[in-house]
């Protein structure tokens, strides 16, 4: 292979990383989601034309508090595609957050956005630890932001012990996910051996189930 070759060739490389290391854009103007479709697709297929409405972009679920009624004390109301059908391809989804005084979103990450946080009452402290291992923290106020970059664990709680707290967060995903640290590793199904987690946590099985019970989901 000649010089002019290997230039060619590590060009087309270069280009083919590049394509592949982001989302690609969309080819048309709208994609809807057509959630009742059974095709599976790296998001979701689209509906016909002429069955879009203005409907299909509109969500009214993050404009009021939540209520919160857990022992963590948040609750989160995502506005994605699960619940705007527009959003479908677009890149981009919303979620609110509210606390009760003292509550906690505990360590959790988003593996497929960057999340940023907008407070939109109260005072919360927050922060997110690197694969290195290194914690930033910060103390935010209302109309203040904070980033937590794709991937890497992160928290926040409200320091106010007497009153509610909330954010509006913004992805850079159409359905970022979620994977909350305690619930993934002590709620899974089929549930990780105890020994994994005994070994993992450096604690006895009776810690461990009694992780468990606390995590269950209440029974109805």
């Amino acid at each position: 292979m000649d010089s002019r070759s290997y230039v060619f060739f590590f060009g087309l490389l270069s280009l083919t990383v590049i394509a592949l290391a982001y989302d690609p854009d969309t080819l048309q103007d709208l994609c809807v989601a057509d959630r009742s479709s059974g095709i599976k697709v790296n998001g979701f297929t689209c509906k016909p034309d002429s069955n879009i409405t203005a409907s299909d972009f509109f969500f009214a679920g993050i404009s009021k508090p939540a209520v919160v009624n857990n022992t963590v004390g948040s609750a989160v109301t995502g506005a994605n595609v699960e619940k705007i059908a527009g959003l479908n391809t677009l890149g981009v989804s919303l979620a609110r957050i509210d606390y009760a005084p003292g509550g906690l979103n505990p360590p959790h990450t988003h593996p497929r956005a960057t999340e940023v946080i907008f407070v939109l009452e109260g005072e919360l402290d927050v922060g997110f630890i690197t694969t290195a291992n290194k914690l930033f923290a910060k103390t935010v106020k209302k109309g203040e932001v904070f980033v937590f970059p794709r991937g890497l664990v992160h928290y926040q709680k409200n320091n106010d012990k007497t009153k509610p707290a909330s954010v509006i967060s913004a992805f850079n995903s159409q359905l970022p996910g979620t994977q909350s640290m305690a619930a993934t590793l002590f709620t899974a199904t089929p549930a990780i051996p105890d020994h994994v987690l005994t070994t993992a946590f450096q604690i006895g099985t009776k810690e461990i189930e009694k992780i468990k019970s606390k995590l269950a989901p209440k029974k109805g």
